[in-house]
């Protein structure tokens, strides 16, 4: 007998734990993969499978429902994984030690995985069925999401035979997840060059902000460190000149940076002072300007000892100061059709030192693929301008928002009719799966939706049984209306 078994709706959780007894982590996801051949195969279903590992089963739709048009079940195969500290654990061999409490379910010191394996478990509970109404189902399993939508990046498109799309890689019941921002990589490189100068070194320093992601919590107003560290080069450079020997700070493009660091040298020790005095003032009126979105802001000079590195001549310092300057930072536009959505943005996330040029790594978002276009030439006219290049990389499209929608009032209207309260629409300013379909697929209809869960990627991860059962007979009571 499983740990899951007496749940209802029996058969999701009976392939939801079967799933977690199969290794399939992020880029080992083979034999999961297999699995869900096999189990194609053994029915007697369609299916298809490519070399990245993703998977796509066909099932006719059941009585009645033959000539009606294929809808895609979508969700993907692999899976975080985290575990606490002290757990003995092999991930690429062992199955996960699931534990039933309370109603949730979750795995013993590690993530459990409901991101995204109850979206297969699922799929193959209507793939198996017989009693289920349906049209013609199209699951697509994709695998590689969790490191960068890897599996429907490879998928061949023309494979596909849906115009309709219900992802099942949300967390939130009673949401309804209607567009995503697309986004990419974006480096800035600027040359330097290296002149020895003797003087006195103080180290600036910008830390004590809050950070986050850059797409969930771009939109808060936190402080930028990158950027502030370029503020507090500038006003000091305004007031006394100074050699740049070096500047860093962050290291994820995706994440709002909260510490950076800059070594400069100085004439004299007038100029250092002069240069202490400009960064205490900037202290406190950062400490004001950002006292309810960062209160533990803070920015600092203090003297120190050679960092081993030849300073930049004085034309790169100028040089550099001004990148850090022109960059632009955060939400360029929100959204006219939706409120409260970020449209647009950019987060400076990664300011590197790599000895003959500086780069700065942003992750460029927009929820319209033209503005993401358009912001990406913004950033390249500066960096040339400064006689720098623009790197370009990890592209993935928007999952832009379609007002009129069939599927989105069939899914509305099917939920405000089961549970007398209306859907909550939403979309979000980061990327899912959703964006590289929409792309594919001339004419999608796309939608996602899932159960509640929690603390998902942390080993804290949670799936609430009830809403497993509450979202399986919404999903059934929409594939009868398609």
């Amino acid at each position: 007998m499983g740990v899951l078994s007496g749940l209802e709706p029996a058969s999701v959780f009976g392939f939801f734990e079967e799933i977690t007894a199969i290794p399939h982590g992020s880029g080992d996801t083979k034999r999961i993969s297999d699995y869900c051949a096999a189990f194609a195969e053994s029915r007697g279903l369609e299916y298809y499978q490519d070399g990245s590992n993703n998977i796509i089963i066909w099932k006719d739709g059941s009585g009645g429902y033959e000539d009606k048009p294929y809808v895609m079940l979508q969700g993907h195969l692999d899976m975080v994984c985290e575990k606490e500290e002290g757990v003995d654990i092999d991930f690429s061999k062992d199955a996960l030690k699931l534990t039933l409490k309370d109603g949730t379910i979750s795995a013993e010191g590690t993530t459990l995985g409901g991101d995204d394996g109850i979206a297969i478990a699922y799929a193959l509970a209507i793939l198996d069925s017989d009693s289920i109404v349906h049209p013609p189902i199209e699951a697509v399993f994709t695998v590689d999401e969790e490191i960068g939508m890897l599996g429907a990046s490879a998928l061949d498109m023309s494979r596909l035979r849906s115009k309709s799309l219900i992802n099942l890689d949300s967390e939130d019941e009673g949401y309804l997840l209607v567009s995503c921002a697309g986004g990419v990589t974006a480096t800035c490189s600027l040359p330097v060059k290296r002149e020895s100068c003797d003087g006195v070194m103080l180290s600036i320093k910008a830390d004590g902000m809050l950070g986050g992601h850059s797409g969930q919590e771009i939109d808060k107003g936190r402080a930028c460190s990158n950027t502030v560290i370029g503020r507090a080069l500038s006003y000091i450079y305004r007031e006394t000149p100074f050699r740049l020997v070096t500047v860093f700070g962050g290291n994820k493009d995706n994440a709002i940076p909260r510490t950076s660091e800059a070594l400069i040298v100085l004439e004299n020790a007038e100029s250092a002072e002069k240069a202490q005095k400009v960064v205490s003032d900037l202290d406190r009126i950062l400490k004001d300007e950002y006292h309810i979105t960062d209160p533990g802001i803070r920015l600092c000079a203090k003297k120190t000892e050679s960092a081993g590195k030849i300073p930049m001549d004085r034309g790169s310092t100028e040089r550099a100061i001004r990148m850090l300057r022109l960059l632009p930072q955060g939400v360029q536009r929100m959204s006219s059709l939706i409120e409260g959505l970020v449209q647009t943005s950019l987060n400076l996330g990664i300011l590197k030192d790599q000895g003959d040029e500086l780069t700065a790594s942003f992750s460029v978002r927009s929820s319209v693929n033209t503005e993401k276009d358009e912001l990406c030439d913004r950033l390249f006219n500066i960096i040339e301008a400064l006689g720098g290049s623009l790197n370009l990389q990890g592209a993935y499209p928007a999952w832009e928002y379609r007002e009129e929608s069939r599927l989105q009032r069939i899914m509305t209207d099917t939920y405000k009719e089961l549970y007398g309260k209306e859907m909550v629409v939403q979309a979000i300013h980061a990327g899912v799966e959703c964006g590289l379909f929409s792309d594919g697929v001339k004419e999608l209809d796309a939608v996602s939706i899932g159960p509640d869960m929690k603390d998902i990627h942390t080993p804290k991860e949670t799936l609430d049984c009830s809403s497993v059962k509450r979202t399986w007979e919404y999903l059934l009571k929409v594939l009868e209306k398609l």
